[in-house]
């Protein structure tokens, strides 16, 4: 199977998923959340709108230029895929496959049906593929590892493939900005990178830095439609249990009715939970983002103002070449 095959057969995939009709799209959404209640028919439509960009292929072929990959030996590389937001790993079984490795994946529980419905559609479209796509439990035949866990995982990962070449994957959050000078329309841009997947991903806004003084009133206005977050039961209780949990302790927070706002020093919040801290000038915001650079994965502000963020509501579309936790996967995979 030449390069070319293989860049033919994803692009292939993704017309192939963008020419899914709703009912096809609702069925694939009912069997992930037979599986998982967080896989929602929305959330899911959502994750395949961002495989579908992903492989387009004037962005494959741009994101593959600069790799002499006809040359590259094929290598067994394991990857212990996440489960928190619907095939998530696809970027690394697409990283993996495009540059010409086998690869060996262990699923995450909470995401195995869609990624192995990957698989068979990518097999049915070129069959060659069947010899480079091992599902399995253990990953003692593996040349390479790619991890995604915690930050305790990433420690047993660290240890137990220390002798293999690997890229280990620690916890993450996202970041944003605000002025106070914001439109409506950013302030919903923004309610998108906290609502989107219930707040379940590193690409999730979970803290935002504002100015002293700053107001919640606009932002909570901008996304009072997104009330209906409460109709999955599971959100709703982790919204019940954390308001809970504020009121007892007596700490301050802003409420409105389906998410909460506190001032807190650390970064990841829980699920309906908005953390913010206040920045006093410019220097003062940069230093404390640098601060806590090595466990963020975005950083967002209105329109991409500030210096190395992206634009409000774009966290959860990350294009081909934005890597996890900034390191290039495909570049590890090339060196291999």
């Amino acid at each position: 199977m030449t390069l070319e095959n293989r860049i033919e057969a994803f692009v292939k995939l993704g017309k192939q998923l963008q020419n899914l009709t709703p009912a096809e799209r609702q069925e694939w959404a009912y069997t992930a959340a037979s599986r998982n209640v967080w896989f929602t028919e929305e959330n899911v439509s959502f994750a395949l709108n961002g495989l579908i960009m992903m492989l387009d292929e004037q962005y494959l072929r741009e994101w593959l230029y600069p790799y002499f990959l006809k040359q590259v030996t094929p290598k067994k590389v394991g990857i212990v895929m996440a489960g928190n937001i619907p095939m998530v790993g696809f970027h690394d079984f697409l990283s993996v496959l495009i540059s010409g490795h086998h690869l060996l994946a262990k699923l995450s529980s909470d995401d195995e049906v869609l990624i192995k419905r990957l698989a068979n559609m990518l097999i049915g479209i070129e069959p060659a593929f069947a010899n480079h796509i091992e599902f399995v439990h253990l990953l003692k035949e593996s040349d390479a590892i790619i991890a995604t866990g915690s930050d305790n995982t990433a420690r047993y990962f660290e240890y137990y493939f220390a002798s293999r070449p690997h890229i280990i994957r620690k916890n993450r959050t996202s970041l944003g900005v605000l002025t106070g000078h914001e439109e409506e329309d950013d302030l919903r841009a923004l309610g998108e990178d906290f609502f989107r997947y219930y707040g379940l991903g590193c690409r999730n806004v979970s803290k935002v830095f504002v100015p002293e003084g700053y107001k919640f009133d606009r932002f909570f206005e901008a996304n009072e439609y997104r009330s209906t977050i409460l109709d999955l039961h599971k959100y709703q209780n982790n919204y019940d249990y954390n308001k809970s949990i504020l009121l007892v302790n007596q700490v301050p927070h802003f409420d409105n009715g389906f998410m909460l706002v506190q001032q807190s020093q650390n970064l990841v919040s829980p699920i309906s939970v908005l953390f913010f801290d206040t920045f006093t000038s410019l220097d003062d915001l940069q230093e404390k983002l640098t601060a806590v650079k090595d466990k963020t994965q975005v950083v967002v502000s209105a329109n991409g103002w500030l210096d190395g963020s992206i634009p409000f509501g774009e966290a959860q579309r990350p294009m081909v070449w934005d890597y996890a936790d900034g390191v290039n996967t495909l570049d590890f995979l090339y060196k291999l």
